[in-house]
């Protein structure tokens, strides 16, 4: 699939189906991931995401670290203010070791936490053995095409190192090939699960698909989790992770 262009990154470009299929997608990816019995999650997602809201509801206690740099959703806090425990933080040193069951990181919070290792060491720090983690991360095919869109031609090649990609608002976005997220959750100690692109139908399949009956949504989005892309990131703008602490 063609990277999306940098500005409908934010779901508020051209691109409204997609972006509806995209939601679902990571919904019922969630709902299949999460601990099958009421468990202690931690939600990394800075507050951007509904996340913590659907793992409160579905009987989970739930610690949401909101973004200090980013204003929260005030409807979206009050809404979970009774199933979810909202902190505003920089950091994990508040909670004490082994106290959560799992962790999502969701909205790309490892490429925006530009010290991912750190971070990571902090996630397995946290996760009782047995505990899991859920991640999402930008993908080395959207850092190079946003490199790309900006003409910075001599960084395209530069796929074995670090990739930091500056966008059009100032942040500074990390992105990450299959291998180099395993290789995060790894050097944290984790035992990595499966990696695949969040994604991997194209923008206009998914439009095209949509515009043809009321249920092709929930068939869009079985099709898309019945796929098993494992480490191919030459599709889709982001990946995403599990992986197990073990002990």
């Amino acid at each position: 699939m063609l990277p999306i262009p940098a500005e409908e990154l934010n779901g508020s470009g051209t691109l409204g189906p997609y972006w509806t299929f995209y939601r679902a997608v990571v919904e019922e990816q969630l709902s299949r991931w999460l601990p099958g019995e009421p468990s202690v999650v931690l939600d990394l997602s800075g507050g951007r995401g509904r996340w913590s809201g659907q793992a409160a509801r579905a009987g989970h206690q739930v610690i949401e670290v909101l973004d200090w740099r980013r204003a929260a959703d005030a409807q979206s806090r009050l809404r979970d203010a009774e199933r979810v425990r909202s902190v505003r933080a920089d950091d994990l040193a508040f909670l004490p070791d082994a106290s959560v069951d799992a962790v999502l990181a969701e909205e790309r919070a490892m490429s925006i936490e530009l010290m991912a290792e750190s971070a990571m060491s902090d996630v397995a720090r946290v996760l009782r053995p047995g505990g899991r983690a859920l991640v999402c991360v930008d993908s080395l095919v959207l850092g190079m095409a946003i490199l790309a869109e900006q003409g910075q031609w001599q960084h395209l090649r530069q796929t074995g190192e670090v990739m930091l990609v500056p966008w059009p608002d100032g942040s500074i976005t990390r992105c990450f090939s299959g291998g180099q997220l395993r290789e995060l959750l790894m050097g944290a100690g984790l035992e990595v699960e499966w990696v695949r692109p969040r994604t991997v139908l194209s923008p206009s399949t998914v439009d095209h698909v949509l515009g043809s009956g009321t249920r092709a949504l929930n068939w869009l989005v079985r099709t898309e989790l019945e796929a098993h892309p494992d480490d191919d990131d030459t599709v889709g703008i982001h990946l995403v992770a599990s992986a197990r602490k073990t002990s």
